[in-house]
């Protein structure tokens, strides 16, 4: 019999091997926080759960949280990954209103939730991106767009509190004049950060901030609060349906998307 565990399905589900929206099918006996036909959405971790599949098993606690009312299955699957790690990030650095940064990227899953989140905090914010998709960042809020594809971001006259690299395509040295005296540049790579981090620590004044993903659940719940408030939306670029996930990850792997790709699973 389970009893932590709770089992969730639904005709309607969307899975990645990341993250996931679908409806609870079972509970375990000890499930107190949620019930059978309860919408929920959830991230599985950094390293994932494994799997694309119709059913999973996850416990109680962990990350998953109840889906916002004015949000469908395809959006909260796509206010998840990208979004938590924007989320964590931002949520870390606790920037305040009037502060500047510039987000490098800010059309992909990290980038558009980083302009929106550091929004809402009040920053003023700089989105590099190419110049077709400038309409689509200052709906999103961005005060200012770079069109990376005709103009050198790094000759911006603006100096930032914060660069963002959002898809890990830059680098600190290549940013570092944009900051201001005691800037950050922080970036969605790996542990390559980690020592910048730790040597711009040690030499003071500009620095790279290596920020580990954290407070899964409370970041969740705070994508949940601005969504039901109207101050977050996910930015889909397009679905597909489960029989075609190859093909979902060919298109996810030309780095050409813009915002979330969904993989959908048909009743």
């Amino acid at each position: 019999m389970l009893t932590e565990p709770i089992i969730m399905c639904s005709p309607a589900l969307h899975f990645s091997c990341d993250y996931f929206a679908g409806q609870i099918e079972a509970t375990g006996a000890s499930v107190t926080s949620f019930k059978v036909g309860d919408k929920v959405m959830g991230f599985g971790g950094v390293f994932g759960i494994g799997s694309h599949a119709e059913y999973i098993t996850f416990p109680e606690k962990e990350g998953i949280v109840l889906m916002p009312d004015n949000i469908s299955y395809e959006q909260a699957a796509a206010c998840l990954e990208g979004t938590y790690y924007s989320a964590a990030g931002v949520n870390y650095l606790k920037p305040a209103a009037g502060q500047k940064a510039l987000v490098y990227g800010a059309t992909g899953a990290i980038g558009s939730a980083d302009v929106q989140f550091l929004k809402y905090y009040g920053v003023y914010v700089t989105a590099v991106c190419g110049g077709d998709k400038a309409e689509l960042v200052r709906s999103l809020g961005a005060d200012k767009v770079i069109d990376y594809k005709t103009q050198d971001f790094t000759k911006d006259e603006e100096r930032y509190d914060y660069v963002f690299d959002a898809v890990d395509k830059t680098g600190f040295l290549t940013c570092k004049r944009l900051l201001k005296k005691n800037g950050i540049y922080t970036s969605s790579g790996g542990f390559q950060y980690l020592l910048w981090s730790l040597i711009t620590k040690i030499t003071g004044g500009k620095k790279v901030l290596f920020i580990a993903p954290g407070d899964i659940k409370g970041n969740l719940l705070f994508i949940k609060k601005l969504i039901e408030e109207g101050r977050f939306r996910p930015v889909i670029d397009r679905t597909y349906p489960l029989a075609n996930v190859a093909e979902a990850f060919t298109y996810v792997g030309t780095e050409q998307k813009t915002g979330n790709v969904i993989i959908t699973l048909d009743a």
